[in-house]
């Protein structure tokens, strides 16, 4: 009996669990990928009704952020810009540029004439004024799951910069999803704050890190302390970034909640 089956099938069972293994790896690879929301990916960067340049606006030119994104220090939600703040400059500047339509078709609106005026056969709703049109359709890029709350005036009131999140979007002609945002990605920050800490004036400064003058002049630790602690930490920081932020920390009482009921609610 012993020769009713060749040798080389003694290995069929080894192998078919192989075979089975790899199927299984690559279907729940699959299904983890397709299931997973694109804007969750690292690298996600959808095409927008307009381009915007956030290089050359806040890059080159030196836009603050909070001047589209005006609710960010105040309210959990950083506001998407309406077609009113992208004309404020987009008036004068650019007028007439073709790229730029969407923009002044949501800010226009009934207003045919783009005069400002109220002229025969422009009030399509009856009620005696120019009424703007529809949103512009912004695709939203960086967007946390439904069981997560963020707050991000809480954060930009402590000292942590758009950067942290963001990347630097001072260098994205266009933007796209830079960082995990990932469970991991926040307590990480959470359980060491200070590296991620600035100075309130410097929190849109998206090129900004502690100067050595800030290094040498702070009181509660000095540059051997901090050089020690980004070690221990395995952090990535800059010593004296982490420095400034140690001491900011303190100051401010920064302690951020390791509980899950901190952020998911």
């Amino acid at each position: 009996m012993r020769n009713v089956f060749p040798r080389w099938s003694n290995s069929v069972p080894l192998k078919l669990i192989i075979a089975l293994g790899m199927t299984g790896g690559v279907l729940v690879a699959g299904i983890t990928y397709y299931a997973t929301q694109e804007y969750t990916r690292v690298g996600y960067q959808p095409t927008q009704p307009v381009s915007y340049n956030h290089e050359f606006h806040a890059g080159q030119l030196g836009l603050d952020c909070r001047y589209c994104h005006h609710s960010v220090d105040k309210s959990p939600h950083a506001s998407i810009p309406s077609a009113n703040v992208c004309m404020s400059c987009h008036k004068n500047i650019k007028a007439d540029s073709p790229l730029l339509e969407p923009i002044r078709k949501s800010y226009f609106g009934e207003d045919a004439n783009r005069d400002g005026l109220l002229s025969e056969g422009e009030d399509l709703n009856g009620d005696g004024v120019l009424s703007p049109g529809d949103s512009v359709p912004w695709v939203r890029i960086h967007k946390a799951p439904d069981y997560v709350y963020f707050n991000h005036a809480i954060h930009v009131n402590r000292g942590v910069s758009c950067v942290e999140c963001h990347g630097r979007i001072d260098q994205m002609e266009e933007v796209y999803h830079a960082k995990s945002l990932s469970m991991s990605f926040c307590l990480e920050c959470h359980r060491n704050p200070e590296e991620n800490l600035r100075p309130m004036g410097e929190v849109t400064n998206l090129a900004w890190s502690a100067s050595s003058t800030e290094r040498l002049d702070k009181k509660t630790m000095t540059p051997k302390d901090a050089v020690d602690y980004v070690l221990a930490s395995k952090g990535d920081a800059s010593p004296i970034h982490a420095h400034a932020g140690i001491d900011i920390r303190k100051k401010w009482g920064v302690n951020p909640p390791l509980s899950c009921t901190g952020c998911h609610r």
